[in-house]
Order: C-alpha cells, then sequence, then structure tokens
C-alpha cells in the first residue's frame, strides 16, 4: 500500500472515529433524557416541539454556539460539497430543527422526533432529520466525509431513513426489504452526489464503522 493510500485511510478512519463519538453521545443523551422524564420515547418524555429540543440540547450536551435553526456559521460550514463533486449545499433554515456547535467541536442540527412518520403494516414509527458536522466549520467540508445527513427516530437511535426502530428490532422494514438492503440501497442512490450527505452514514453502520467509499 502506497503512503497516499495509507494517509487517505487513515483520514477517514479518523472521520469515522469523530461520528461514531456525535452518534453514540447523541443516543446516551437520548436515553438519559427518556429515564429522566420517565418515558417509553422522546415523544412521551416531550420531544414535540423545537423550543424543547433547544432545552434538551442545552441540558444535555455541552454547547458552545447556538445556531437556532439554521445550517450556517460557526455550527456548520458556510458551504459543502458532495464527494464527486457536482453539487454544492449552502445550508439553510430547519423551521422544526435546533442547531447548536458542542464543545467538542461538532455541529448538530436535530429536528423534532415527532415531525416525521413512516408506518409499515400496522406500524408507525416517528422521526426527525438531522445533520452532523463531526468538526463543524473546520475542513474539508466535504459531504460524506464530514458531513452526515440521517434520522433521529424517538427512540434515540440515528440511522438512515427506513431503518426504523421496529425495522432493527423485529424486522418490520419497508417495501419487504432487509435493513442492510435499505441502509446499502439509501447509499448507492445518494452517497457520492449528495451534498449533505445522505445515504453515507448507513453504509459505514453496516461496513461495521469503516468508511470504505
Amino acid at each position: 500500500m502506497t503512503v497516499p493510500s495509507l494517509m487517505q485511510n487513515y483520514q477517514r478512519q479518523s472521520y469515522v472515529t469523530q461520528l461514531h463519538k456525535v452518534y453514540n453521545e447523541i443516543q446516551q443523551a437520548s436515553l438519559k433524557y427518556m429515564n429522566d422524564k420517565n418515558a417509553i420515547n422522546l415523544r412521551e418524555a416531550g420531544l414535540t416541539t423545537s423550543a424543547e429540543m433547544k432545552i434538551f440540547l442545552k441540558d444535555y450536551f455541552k454547547v458552545i454556539n447556538d445556531c437556532e435553526t439554521y445550517v450556517k456559521e460557526p455550527c456548520f460550514a458556510a458551504s459543502y460539497k458532495s464527494i464527486n463533486g457536482t453539487s454544492y449545499y449552502t445550508g439553510g433554515e430547519w423551521g422544526a430543527g435546533a442547531s447548536v456547535l458542542l464543545a467538542s467541536g461538532a455541529g448538530i442540527l436535530l429536528d423534532r422526533p415527532s415531525q416525521y412518520q413512516i408506518t409499515v403494516g400496522d406500524v408507525t414509527s416517528y422521526h426527525g432529520h438531522m445533520l452532523i458536522d463531526i468538526n463543524g466549520p473546520k475542513g474539508p467540508n466535504i459531504a460524506g466525509r464530514d458531513l452526515f445527513y440521517a434520522e433521529f427516530y424517538d427512540d434515540g437511535s440515528i440511522d438512515v431513513l427506513g431503518a426504523t426502530p421496529e425495522c432493527k428490532s423485529k424486522g418490520i422494514c419497508s417495501e419487504d426489504s432487509s435493513l442492510d438492503d435499505i441502509r446499502n440501497d439509501l447509499f448507492d442512490e445518494n452517497c457520492l452526489s449528495s451534498n449533505y450527505g445522505k445515504g453515507c452514514i448507513g453504509k459505514i453502520i453496516n461496513d461495521g464503522w469503516q468508511m470504505n467509499y
């Protein structure tokens, strides 16, 4: 393996390590929030408004900057490009979300997890969209490298669209797909061309927290 290849592999694993840290931090804070509220999910615990999301973030994370409901500096970069370089994302407002910069340097924007719903058979799952920039406004500002889009489910889990809690725990998945197929299909259809990192995190999870793209 050449030195440039080794450096690329090291950098990719560094991105994944930082992503995994933020991923775990959000899930652990969500579980603590539910326990503190004696609730079985985040909706029951009260995370149903942007104002409550803001309180949750400030009470359960070390927040150093508040970006209200926007993807903007200093929580995020001014712009991002896709991995294949064909498109750019310049942020904007997420009306259902709350955006902050953490002391770790990561920028996160979370929709309230009651914002959207998916019904498969007679099972309905609730979720909100989310963005994670593992190092805030710092480079490389490439979607799928340091910026990732995911879904924030009301059990506190983080995954891609369709990878619901019921899909993971009971195998009740949309379109008769497997959990792995849902993640891989979203990656194939979106990740390399997405300017906000759609579909990338599912591939990373499927590959055992490796960035093999």
